[in-house]
């Protein structure tokens, strides 16, 4: 046995659920309530803990192909958006369509379908593959040129005029440093910044909260884009800093007798799942 390590722990306030995971999660346990099942195209969150949490409820998780095959039945879209195409096959096999998609990802989709119908050269700052930038994408016929880095953008070939967009949960930062070089590279380049307030705010907010503690330990599921940036920024403010996905991860080597500890986490990690970190933290 160790010695009682006697921590100090504190959550931060601020992490959890962005307000669009809220909506979607509140939608599905009202329905799975209801009526005992439900699908959902795509993890209604990426957080592994909290898909399993309410796969016990009933939430049945479907991908594209089994929504193709998929006849007269709801499915929930969960916050990330989709593409038309996602629509189009609900009318095709009478699916009812419970949209719970973000309304910042929303607008931000209207607004690249109104750019795309403008005829103009978009790109998109945000992860391949993403379910986000799928929505996105598709609202360009995937036309637009998705990229994750400017070294990666600047293997396409460009024209002089340019229209940017970004992914809801990318940093502001970096959105900006990548119009700034796009300009002194010669570009014109008509920005928009969709980057979600809730996520960007909590950077700063993460930052201030990291710099308080002897160790941080960051909690978040492996798929989270969102949890990786945000980790990042914990990492970089304060080098103790520990990821974990679930209390089970935790190891007492990383902590010193009386040390003082935070627990945070990412857009998509359930306040439970954190409650769960500290109560573990508490045995040490």
């Amino acid at each position: 046995m160790h010695p009682a390590l006697h921590l100090s722990i504190r959550i931060d306030p601020n992490s959890g659920f962005c307000f669009g995971v809220v909506y979607a999660i509140q939608m599905a346990e009202d329905l799975l309530a209801e009526q005992g099942y439900l699908y959902c195209l795509g993890d209604i969150v990426h957080n592994d803990e909290e898909v399993q949490r309410l796969e016990a409820k009933g939430l049945r998780i479907i991908d594209y192909e089994q929504l193709a095959v998929l006849h007269d039945e709801a499915v929930l879209i969960r916050a990330h958006g989709e593409p038309p195409s996602t629509y189009q096959r609900a009318m095709e096999n009478n699916l009812t369509l419970i949209d719970a998609s973000c309304p910042v990802v929303l607008k931000l989709q209207n607004r690249i379908k109104a750019s795309f119908d403008r005829r103009e050269k978009i790109l998109i700052y945000g992860k391949h593959g993403h379910a986000e930038v799928r929505g996105l994408l598709g609202q360009t016929s995937g036309e637009a040129v998705v990229f994750e880095s400017l070294d990666e953008l600047l293997r396409h070939d460009l024209p002089p005029d340019i229209t940017l967009y970004s992914q809801t949960t990318k940093s502001t930062d970096s959105f900006y440093t990548l119009k700034r070089e796009l300009e002194t590279r010669g570009f014109a380049v008509k920005a928009n910044d969709t980057i979600c307030r809730q996520v960007s705010n909590r950077d700063q907010d993460l930052r201030h909260f990291a710099a308080q503690f002897d160790q941080v330990v960051f909690v978040s599921g492996t798929k989270s884009s969102n949890g990786r940036l945000l980790y990042q920024v914990c990492k970089d403010t304060n080098p103790q800093t520990h990821f974990v996905s679930r209390p089970g991860e935790l190891t007492p080597a990383w902590f010193a007798p009386g040390q003082s500890v935070g627990i945070c986490g990412a857009t998509s990690t359930p306040m439970w799942l954190m409650e769960q970190v500290r109560d573990e933290l508490t045995k040490f």
